[in-house]
Protein backbone atom coordinates (compact mmCIF):
# COMPACT_ATOMS: atom_id res chain seq x y z
CA UNK A 1 0.00 0.00 0.00
CA UNK A 2 2.79 2.40 0.92
CA UNK A 3 4.44 2.19 -2.48
CA UNK A 4 1.22 2.94 -4.31
CA UNK A 5 0.54 5.94 -2.11
CA UNK A 6 4.00 7.37 -2.64
CA UNK A 7 3.35 7.70 -6.36
CA UNK A 8 0.34 9.96 -5.86
CA UNK A 9 0.95 13.61 -6.73
CA UNK A 10 1.90 15.84 -3.82
CA UNK A 11 -0.75 18.44 -4.57
CA UNK A 12 -3.49 15.86 -4.52
CA UNK A 13 -2.37 14.81 -1.05
CA UNK A 14 -2.28 18.30 0.43
CA UNK A 15 -5.78 18.19 1.92
CA UNK A 16 -8.53 15.64 2.70
CA UNK A 17 -10.05 14.00 -0.36
CA UNK A 18 -13.54 15.34 0.34
CA UNK A 19 -12.25 18.93 0.34
CA UNK A 20 -10.42 18.39 -2.94
CA UNK A 21 -13.50 17.04 -4.66
CA UNK A 22 -15.67 19.93 -3.50
CA UNK A 23 -13.12 22.58 -4.49
CA UNK A 24 -12.49 20.98 -7.85
CA UNK A 25 -16.16 20.88 -8.75
CA UNK A 26 -16.68 24.47 -7.58
CA UNK A 27 -13.95 25.78 -9.93
CA UNK A 28 -15.47 24.35 -13.09
CA UNK A 29 -17.49 27.06 -14.89
CA UNK A 30 -20.57 26.03 -16.86
CA UNK A 31 -20.27 26.37 -20.63
CA UNK A 32 -23.03 28.70 -21.84
CA UNK A 33 -23.27 27.24 -25.31
CA UNK A 34 -23.81 23.75 -23.92
CA UNK A 35 -26.23 24.70 -21.12
CA UNK A 36 -29.45 23.31 -22.60
CA UNK A 37 -28.06 20.04 -23.97
CA UNK A 38 -26.21 19.49 -20.67
CA UNK A 39 -29.41 20.04 -18.73
CA UNK A 40 -31.25 17.49 -20.86
CA UNK A 41 -28.46 14.98 -20.35
CA UNK A 42 -28.52 15.60 -16.60
CA UNK A 43 -32.26 14.90 -16.47
CA UNK A 44 -31.81 11.65 -18.35
CA UNK A 45 -28.92 10.62 -16.11
CA UNK A 46 -30.69 11.51 -12.87
CA UNK A 47 -33.64 9.39 -13.88
CA UNK A 48 -31.37 6.40 -13.91
CA UNK A 49 -29.84 7.16 -10.50
CA UNK A 50 -31.22 5.63 -7.30
CA UNK A 51 -33.90 7.75 -5.65
CA UNK A 52 -31.74 8.55 -2.61
CA UNK A 53 -29.13 10.35 -4.72
CA UNK A 54 -26.49 7.68 -4.17
CA UNK A 55 -23.87 7.09 -6.85
CA UNK A 56 -24.41 4.49 -9.52
CA UNK A 57 -23.28 0.99 -8.54
CA UNK A 58 -19.70 0.35 -9.62
CA UNK A 59 -19.25 -1.69 -12.76
CA UNK A 60 -15.98 -3.15 -11.48
CA UNK A 61 -15.91 -6.68 -10.02
CA UNK A 62 -16.38 -6.97 -6.25
CA UNK A 63 -13.13 -6.39 -4.40
CA UNK A 64 -11.56 -4.45 -7.27
CA UNK A 65 -12.91 -0.92 -6.75
CA UNK A 66 -10.83 0.24 -3.83
CA UNK A 67 -11.35 -0.36 -0.14
CA UNK A 68 -14.00 0.97 2.23
CA UNK A 69 -11.82 3.81 3.58
CA UNK A 70 -9.77 4.60 0.47
CA UNK A 71 -9.19 8.37 0.44
CA UNK A 72 -9.29 8.77 4.23
CA UNK A 73 -6.03 9.81 5.89
CA UNK A 74 -5.33 9.14 9.56
CA UNK A 75 -2.78 10.99 11.69
CA UNK A 76 -1.79 8.27 14.16
CA UNK A 77 -0.46 9.49 17.51
CA UNK A 78 -1.12 6.15 19.19
CA UNK A 79 1.16 3.73 20.99
CA UNK A 80 1.08 0.40 22.86
CA UNK A 81 -2.23 -1.40 22.15
CA UNK A 82 -5.59 0.38 22.43
CA UNK A 83 -4.89 3.12 19.87
CA UNK A 84 -2.85 0.98 17.45
CA UNK A 85 -5.65 -1.61 17.43
CA UNK A 86 -8.01 1.10 16.20
CA UNK A 87 -5.73 2.59 13.55
CA UNK A 88 -4.62 -0.82 12.27
CA UNK A 89 -8.25 -1.75 11.67
CA UNK A 90 -8.78 1.52 9.76
CA UNK A 91 -5.63 0.80 7.74
CA UNK A 92 -6.91 -2.67 6.86
CA UNK A 93 -10.01 -1.00 5.45
CA UNK A 94 -7.90 1.20 3.20
CA UNK A 95 -7.19 4.35 5.21
CA UNK A 96 -3.74 5.90 4.77
CA UNK A 97 -2.46 5.73 8.36
CA UNK A 98 0.57 7.89 9.10
CA UNK A 99 2.11 6.88 12.41
CA UNK A 100 4.01 9.69 14.14
CA UNK A 101 6.85 8.43 16.34
CA UNK A 102 9.62 9.89 18.45
CA UNK A 103 12.97 10.00 16.64
CA UNK A 104 15.30 7.22 17.72
CA UNK A 105 12.72 5.63 20.00
CA UNK A 106 9.36 5.18 18.32
CA UNK A 107 6.42 3.36 19.83
CA UNK A 108 7.60 1.92 23.14
CA UNK A 109 6.40 -1.53 22.17
CA UNK A 110 9.03 -1.76 19.42
CA UNK A 111 11.43 -2.76 22.19
CA UNK A 112 9.13 -4.62 24.58
CA UNK A 113 9.03 -8.42 24.87
CA UNK A 114 11.66 -8.74 22.14
CA UNK A 115 12.30 -12.25 20.85
CA UNK A 116 14.55 -11.55 17.86
CA UNK A 117 17.61 -9.43 18.56
CA UNK A 118 17.67 -6.17 16.62
CA UNK A 119 14.11 -6.58 15.30
CA UNK A 120 10.90 -4.86 16.30
CA UNK A 121 8.98 -6.99 18.78
CA UNK A 122 5.91 -9.01 17.86
CA UNK A 123 4.05 -6.73 20.27
CA UNK A 124 4.65 -3.86 17.86
CA UNK A 125 4.52 -5.68 14.54
CA UNK A 126 1.16 -7.34 15.24
CA UNK A 127 -0.52 -4.00 15.99
CA UNK A 128 0.85 -1.75 13.27
CA UNK A 129 0.29 -3.41 9.91
CA UNK A 130 -0.47 -1.38 6.77
CA UNK A 131 0.81 1.89 8.29
CA UNK A 132 3.48 4.40 7.33
CA UNK A 133 5.96 5.74 9.90
CA UNK A 134 7.40 9.23 10.19
CA UNK A 135 9.64 10.42 13.03
CA UNK A 136 9.07 13.93 14.37
CA UNK A 137 10.32 15.87 17.38
CA UNK A 138 7.12 17.73 18.20
CA UNK A 139 8.96 20.21 20.46
CA UNK A 140 11.21 21.40 17.63
CA UNK A 141 9.92 24.39 15.59
CA UNK A 142 10.51 22.55 12.31
CA UNK A 143 8.88 19.47 13.82
CA UNK A 144 5.81 21.54 14.66
CA UNK A 145 5.83 22.86 11.11
CA UNK A 146 5.55 19.30 9.83
CA UNK A 147 2.87 18.39 12.38
CA UNK A 148 0.76 21.40 11.43
CA UNK A 149 1.02 20.45 7.77
CA UNK A 150 -0.09 16.91 8.62
CA UNK A 151 -3.07 18.17 10.60
CA UNK A 152 -4.16 20.22 7.62
CA UNK A 153 -3.86 17.26 5.26
CA UNK A 154 -5.48 14.51 7.38
CA UNK A 155 -9.07 13.61 8.14
CA UNK A 156 -8.69 12.06 11.58
CA UNK A 157 -6.22 12.42 14.44
CA UNK A 158 -6.15 9.42 16.80
CA UNK A 159 -4.37 9.48 20.16
CA UNK A 160 -4.18 7.49 23.38
CA UNK A 161 -1.79 9.64 25.38
CA UNK A 162 -2.15 10.11 29.11
CA UNK A 163 -4.88 12.60 30.08
CA UNK A 164 -3.94 16.16 29.11
CA UNK A 165 -0.83 15.18 27.12
CA UNK A 166 -2.16 16.39 23.78
CA UNK A 167 -3.06 19.77 25.28
CA UNK A 168 0.40 20.07 26.83
CA UNK A 169 1.86 19.56 23.35
CA UNK A 170 -0.13 22.59 22.26
CA UNK A 171 -2.48 20.46 20.20
CA UNK A 172 -5.71 21.53 21.86
CA UNK A 173 -9.08 20.96 20.19
CA UNK A 174 -9.31 24.66 19.32
CA UNK A 175 -5.82 24.70 17.80
CA UNK A 176 -6.47 21.61 15.69
CA UNK A 177 -9.95 22.74 14.67
CA UNK A 178 -8.67 26.13 13.57
CA UNK A 179 -6.08 24.48 11.34
CA UNK A 180 -8.57 21.98 9.94
CA UNK A 181 -12.30 22.44 10.78
CA UNK A 182 -13.02 19.04 9.23
CA UNK A 183 -10.58 17.17 11.47
CA UNK A 184 -11.99 14.42 13.69
CA UNK A 185 -10.01 14.05 16.92
CA UNK A 186 -10.43 10.57 18.39
CA UNK A 187 -9.11 9.62 21.82
CA UNK A 188 -8.82 6.59 24.06
CA UNK A 189 -8.75 7.40 27.75
CA UNK A 190 -8.97 5.24 30.85
CA UNK A 191 -12.04 6.85 32.35
CA UNK A 192 -14.64 9.27 31.08
CA UNK A 193 -15.44 12.60 32.78
CA UNK A 194 -15.66 12.12 36.55
CA UNK A 195 -13.51 11.61 39.62
CA UNK A 196 -11.00 9.31 37.89
CA UNK A 197 -10.65 10.98 34.49
CA UNK A 198 -7.04 12.03 35.15
CA UNK A 199 -5.90 8.51 36.06
CA UNK A 200 -3.72 6.40 33.81
CA UNK A 201 -5.27 3.06 32.88
CA UNK A 202 -3.85 -0.12 31.42
CA UNK A 203 -5.47 -3.37 30.26
CA UNK A 204 -6.01 -5.12 33.58
CA UNK A 205 -6.95 -1.91 35.36
CA UNK A 206 -9.71 -1.41 32.78
CA UNK A 207 -10.95 -4.97 33.24
CA UNK A 208 -11.21 -4.38 36.98
CA UNK A 209 -12.80 -0.92 36.75
CA UNK A 210 -15.22 -2.03 34.04
CA UNK A 211 -16.78 -4.85 36.08
CA UNK A 212 -15.24 -7.78 34.24
CA UNK A 213 -12.81 -9.02 36.90
CA UNK A 214 -15.36 -9.03 39.74
CA UNK A 215 -17.52 -11.46 37.76
CA UNK A 216 -14.70 -13.65 36.41
CA UNK A 217 -13.33 -16.68 38.24
CA UNK A 218 -14.82 -19.18 40.67
CA UNK A 219 -17.04 -18.24 43.57
CA UNK A 220 -14.55 -19.32 46.25
CA UNK A 221 -11.54 -17.70 44.55
CA UNK A 222 -10.24 -14.17 43.88
CA UNK A 223 -11.36 -11.99 40.96
CA UNK A 224 -9.59 -12.81 37.70
CA UNK A 225 -8.67 -10.88 34.57
CA UNK A 226 -9.19 -12.55 31.20
CA UNK A 227 -6.53 -13.26 28.61
CA UNK A 228 -8.64 -11.49 25.97
CA UNK A 229 -7.54 -7.86 25.79
CA UNK A 230 -11.00 -6.44 26.26
CA UNK A 231 -9.65 -3.25 27.84
CA UNK A 232 -7.09 -2.29 25.20
CA UNK A 233 -8.09 -3.97 21.95
CA UNK A 234 -11.77 -3.91 22.90
CA UNK A 235 -11.71 -0.14 23.35
CA UNK A 236 -9.74 0.28 20.12
CA UNK A 237 -12.51 -1.51 18.26
CA UNK A 238 -15.12 0.75 19.85
CA UNK A 239 -13.10 3.84 18.85
CA UNK A 240 -12.86 2.67 15.24
CA UNK A 241 -16.64 2.51 15.06
CA UNK A 242 -16.87 6.02 16.51
CA UNK A 243 -14.42 7.34 13.91
CA UNK A 244 -16.25 5.79 10.99
CA UNK A 245 -19.54 7.19 12.33
CA UNK A 246 -17.99 10.66 12.64
CA UNK A 247 -16.68 10.45 9.07
CA UNK A 248 -20.15 9.54 7.87
CA UNK A 249 -21.74 12.42 9.79
CA UNK A 250 -19.15 14.80 8.36
CA UNK A 251 -20.54 14.12 4.88
CA UNK A 252 -23.73 15.82 6.06
CA UNK A 253 -22.37 18.50 8.41
CA UNK A 254 -19.04 19.33 6.77
CA UNK A 255 -17.28 19.57 10.13
CA UNK A 256 -15.21 17.40 12.40
CA UNK A 257 -15.85 16.47 16.02
CA UNK A 258 -14.27 14.88 19.06
CA UNK A 259 -14.70 11.14 19.59
CA UNK A 260 -13.91 9.68 23.02
CA UNK A 261 -13.81 6.04 24.11
CA UNK A 262 -13.05 5.39 27.77
CA UNK A 263 -11.60 1.97 28.54
CA UNK A 264 -13.89 1.54 31.53
CA UNK A 265 -16.89 2.19 29.27
CA UNK A 266 -15.66 -0.24 26.64
CA UNK A 267 -15.17 -3.07 29.15
CA UNK A 268 -18.58 -2.43 30.70
CA UNK A 269 -20.19 -2.58 27.26
CA UNK A 270 -18.65 -6.02 26.78
CA UNK A 271 -19.74 -7.08 30.28
CA UNK A 272 -23.31 -5.82 29.92
CA UNK A 273 -24.88 -9.22 30.70
CA UNK A 274 -23.47 -8.93 34.21
CA UNK A 275 -25.10 -5.52 34.64
CA UNK A 276 -28.28 -7.25 33.48
CA UNK A 277 -27.84 -9.90 36.20
CA UNK A 278 -27.19 -7.22 38.83
CA UNK A 279 -30.69 -5.86 38.23
CA UNK A 280 -32.24 -9.33 38.14
CA UNK A 281 -30.86 -9.98 41.63
CA UNK A 282 -33.44 -7.57 43.06
CA UNK A 283 -36.17 -9.98 42.02
CA UNK A 284 -34.69 -13.22 43.28
CA UNK A 285 -31.77 -15.64 42.84
CA UNK A 286 -30.01 -16.15 39.53
CA UNK A 287 -31.29 -19.64 38.86
CA UNK A 288 -28.89 -20.46 35.99
CA UNK A 289 -25.87 -19.96 38.29
CA UNK A 290 -24.42 -23.13 39.88
CA UNK A 291 -24.73 -21.82 43.40
CA UNK A 292 -28.52 -21.76 43.08
CA UNK A 293 -28.57 -25.53 42.65
CA UNK A 294 -26.13 -25.90 45.53
CA UNK A 295 -28.41 -23.97 47.87
CA UNK A 296 -25.88 -21.18 48.44
CA UNK A 297 -27.57 -17.81 48.97
CA UNK A 298 -26.69 -14.84 46.76
CA UNK A 299 -25.22 -11.61 48.07
CA UNK A 300 -26.07 -8.11 46.90
CA UNK A 301 -23.71 -8.17 43.89
CA UNK A 302 -23.36 -10.46 40.89
CA UNK A 303 -21.07 -13.33 41.94
CA UNK A 304 -18.26 -15.00 40.03
CA UNK A 305 -19.85 -17.81 38.08
CA UNK A 306 -16.92 -20.02 37.09
CA UNK A 307 -17.70 -21.49 33.68
CA UNK A 308 -21.47 -21.11 33.87
CA UNK A 309 -23.00 -19.70 30.73
CA UNK A 310 -23.65 -15.99 30.64
CA UNK A 311 -26.98 -16.59 28.92
CA UNK A 312 -30.10 -18.45 29.94
CA UNK A 313 -28.75 -21.78 28.69
CA UNK A 314 -26.70 -23.65 31.34
CA UNK A 315 -23.16 -24.47 30.18
CA UNK A 316 -19.90 -25.82 31.59
CA UNK A 317 -16.36 -26.66 30.57
CA UNK A 318 -15.99 -30.45 30.80
CA UNK A 319 -13.04 -32.81 30.65
CA UNK A 320 -12.40 -34.89 27.54
CA UNK A 321 -10.01 -37.78 26.94
CA UNK A 322 -6.52 -36.71 27.98
CA UNK A 323 -7.52 -34.25 30.71
CA UNK A 324 -6.17 -33.08 33.06
CA UNK A 325 -2.71 -34.10 31.82
CA UNK A 326 -3.46 -32.20 28.63
CA UNK A 327 -4.42 -28.71 29.92
CA UNK A 328 -6.61 -28.07 26.87
CA UNK A 329 -8.42 -31.41 26.58
CA UNK A 330 -11.72 -29.80 27.48
CA UNK A 331 -14.93 -28.79 25.75
CA UNK A 332 -17.63 -26.23 26.50
CA UNK A 333 -20.99 -27.98 26.60
CA UNK A 334 -24.37 -26.19 26.62
CA UNK A 335 -27.53 -28.03 27.71
CA UNK A 336 -29.77 -26.11 25.37
CA UNK A 337 -33.44 -26.89 25.98
CA UNK A 338 -34.42 -27.64 22.34
CA UNK A 339 -31.81 -30.41 22.13
CA UNK A 340 -32.31 -31.94 25.58
CA UNK A 341 -33.61 -35.13 23.99
CA UNK A 342 -30.51 -35.74 21.82
CA UNK A 343 -28.29 -34.95 24.82
CA UNK A 344 -30.03 -37.64 26.88
CA UNK A 345 -29.69 -40.14 24.05
CA UNK A 346 -25.99 -39.42 23.51
CA UNK A 347 -24.99 -39.76 27.16
CA UNK A 348 -27.09 -42.88 27.68
CA UNK A 349 -29.84 -41.41 29.86
CA UNK A 350 -32.97 -41.71 27.63
CA UNK A 351 -35.32 -41.78 30.65
CA UNK A 352 -34.35 -38.21 31.53
CA UNK A 353 -36.38 -37.05 28.53
CA UNK A 354 -39.66 -37.91 30.26
CA UNK A 355 -38.67 -38.00 33.94
CA UNK A 356 -40.39 -34.99 35.59
CA UNK A 357 -37.20 -34.43 37.64
CA UNK A 358 -35.25 -33.73 34.42
CA UNK A 359 -37.71 -33.15 31.58
CA UNK A 360 -38.05 -29.35 31.88
CA UNK A 361 -35.43 -26.60 32.13
CA UNK A 362 -36.90 -25.39 35.42
CA UNK A 363 -36.74 -28.89 36.93
CA UNK A 364 -33.12 -29.26 35.86
CA UNK A 365 -31.81 -26.04 37.40
CA UNK A 366 -31.30 -27.41 40.95
CA UNK A 367 -29.54 -30.47 39.50
CA UNK A 368 -27.05 -28.84 37.12
CA UNK A 369 -23.99 -30.15 38.97
CA UNK A 370 -25.33 -33.71 38.82
CA UNK A 371 -26.30 -33.37 35.16
CA UNK A 372 -22.92 -32.00 34.06
CA UNK A 373 -21.08 -34.65 36.06
CA UNK A 374 -22.99 -37.29 34.07
CA UNK A 375 -22.30 -35.53 30.76
CA UNK A 376 -18.60 -35.32 31.68
CA UNK A 377 -18.48 -39.10 32.20
CA UNK A 378 -19.47 -39.34 28.54
CA UNK A 379 -17.14 -36.58 27.21
CA UNK A 380 -14.13 -38.16 28.94
CA UNK A 381 -14.48 -41.23 26.70
CA UNK A 382 -13.60 -39.17 23.59
CA UNK A 383 -11.28 -36.42 22.42
CA UNK A 384 -12.70 -32.90 22.30
CA UNK A 385 -12.94 -33.11 18.52
CA UNK A 386 -14.79 -36.43 18.66
CA UNK A 387 -17.24 -34.92 21.15
CA UNK A 388 -17.70 -31.93 18.86
CA UNK A 389 -18.42 -34.15 15.86
CA UNK A 390 -20.95 -36.26 17.76
CA UNK A 391 -22.74 -33.20 19.16
CA UNK A 392 -22.77 -31.19 15.95
CA UNK A 393 -24.46 -34.10 14.18
CA UNK A 394 -27.55 -33.52 16.36
CA UNK A 395 -27.21 -29.69 16.73
CA UNK A 396 -25.93 -29.67 20.32
CA UNK A 397 -23.85 -26.48 20.77
CA UNK A 398 -20.32 -27.26 22.00
CA UNK A 399 -16.92 -25.66 21.59
CA UNK A 400 -13.48 -27.27 21.97
CA UNK A 401 -10.94 -25.44 24.12
CA UNK A 402 -8.39 -24.57 21.43
CA UNK A 403 -4.84 -23.74 22.46
CA UNK A 404 -2.94 -20.97 20.74
CA UNK A 405 -0.80 -23.67 19.11
CA UNK A 406 -3.90 -25.31 17.63
CA UNK A 407 -5.22 -21.96 16.43
CA UNK A 408 -1.88 -21.09 14.82
CA UNK A 409 -1.92 -24.40 12.95
CA UNK A 410 -5.61 -24.38 11.94
CA UNK A 411 -5.72 -24.33 8.13
CA UNK A 412 -9.25 -22.92 7.88
CA UNK A 413 -8.16 -19.78 9.75
CA UNK A 414 -5.30 -19.33 7.28
CA UNK A 415 -7.66 -19.73 4.33
CA UNK A 416 -10.05 -17.03 5.61
CA UNK A 417 -7.26 -14.58 6.46
CA UNK A 418 -8.01 -14.68 10.18
CA UNK A 419 -4.44 -15.87 10.76
CA UNK A 420 -1.86 -14.49 8.32
CA UNK A 421 1.83 -15.10 7.71
CA UNK A 422 3.76 -11.89 7.08
CA UNK A 423 7.37 -11.42 5.96
CA UNK A 424 9.43 -8.80 7.79
CA UNK A 425 12.78 -7.50 6.45
CA UNK A 426 14.49 -7.89 9.83
CA UNK A 427 12.71 -10.58 11.82
CA UNK A 428 11.65 -12.75 8.87
CA UNK A 429 8.29 -14.51 8.65
CA UNK A 430 5.83 -14.40 11.53
CA UNK A 431 2.16 -15.12 12.20
CA UNK A 432 -0.31 -12.40 12.99
CA UNK A 433 -4.04 -11.91 13.37
CA UNK A 434 -5.72 -10.69 10.19
CA UNK A 435 -8.79 -8.51 9.82
CA UNK A 436 -11.61 -10.11 11.85
CA UNK A 437 -14.22 -8.26 9.77
CA UNK A 438 -14.74 -9.69 6.32
CA UNK A 439 -16.27 -7.58 3.51
CA UNK A 440 -16.97 -8.75 -0.02
CA UNK A 441 -16.12 -5.43 -1.71
CA UNK A 442 -13.28 -4.26 0.54
CA UNK A 443 -10.61 -6.93 0.48
CA UNK A 444 -8.00 -6.74 3.25
CA UNK A 445 -4.33 -7.21 2.43
CA UNK A 446 -2.21 -7.47 5.56
CA UNK A 447 1.12 -5.70 5.02
CA UNK A 448 4.04 -5.67 7.42
CA UNK A 449 4.48 -2.99 10.05
CA UNK A 450 6.78 -0.09 9.17
CA UNK A 451 10.36 0.30 10.32
CA UNK A 452 10.92 3.35 12.49
CA UNK A 453 10.71 6.45 10.29
CA UNK A 454 10.67 4.33 7.14
CA UNK A 455 8.31 6.62 5.23
CA UNK A 456 9.52 10.00 6.49
CA UNK A 457 10.82 11.22 3.13
CA UNK A 458 7.82 10.10 1.06
CA UNK A 459 5.38 11.66 3.54
CA UNK A 460 7.23 14.98 3.45
CA UNK A 461 7.30 15.06 -0.34
CA UNK A 462 4.28 13.11 -1.58
CA UNK A 463 1.78 13.90 1.19
CA UNK A 464 2.85 17.37 2.32
CA UNK A 465 4.33 18.58 -0.95
CA UNK A 466 7.60 19.92 0.50
CA UNK A 467 10.30 20.69 -2.08
CA UNK A 468 13.72 19.06 -1.88
CA UNK A 469 15.25 22.19 -0.35
CA UNK A 470 12.54 22.33 2.31
CA UNK A 471 13.01 18.65 3.15
CA UNK A 472 16.75 19.20 3.50
CA UNK A 473 16.15 22.22 5.73
CA UNK A 474 13.78 20.28 8.00
CA UNK A 475 16.05 17.23 8.19
CA UNK A 476 19.21 19.29 8.81
CA UNK A 477 17.46 21.08 11.67
CA UNK A 478 17.33 17.82 13.63
CA UNK A 479 13.52 17.89 13.92
CA UNK A 480 13.19 14.38 12.49
CA UNK A 481 16.14 12.60 14.06
CA UNK A 482 17.23 11.54 17.53
CA UNK A 483 19.56 13.95 19.30
CA UNK A 484 23.20 12.94 19.09
CA UNK A 485 24.69 11.57 22.29
CA UNK A 486 27.52 13.67 23.66
CA UNK A 487 30.85 11.86 23.73
CA UNK A 488 32.28 11.41 27.21
CA UNK A 489 35.63 13.01 27.88
CA UNK A 490 38.53 10.54 28.05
Amino acid sequence: MAKKKSKTKAKAKSRPASQKAAKKSAKKPAKKSAAKPAAKKAVKKSAKKPGNGAPRPSSKPFGQDGKALTGVRILDFTHVQSGPTCTQLLAWFGADVIKVERPGVGDITRGQLMDVKGADSLYFTMLNHNKRSITIDSKHPQGRRVLDALIKSCDVLVENFAPGALDRMGLTWDYIHNLNPRMIVASVKGFGPGPYEDCKVYENVAQCAGGSASTTGFRDGPPLVTGAQIGDSGTGLHLALGIVSALYQRIRTGRGQKVLCAMQDGVLNLARVKLRDQQRLKHGPLTEYSQYGEGIPFGDAVPRAGNDSGGGQPGRILKCKGAPEDPNAYIYFITQAPVWGPICDLIGEPTWKTDPEYATPKARLPKLNQIFERIEQWTMTMTKFEVMNACNAVDIPVGPILSMKEIAEETSLRETGTVVEVDHPVRGKYLTVGNPIKMSDSITEVERSPLLGEHTDEILTDVLGFKAAEVAEIKNSGALSAPKKEEKAA
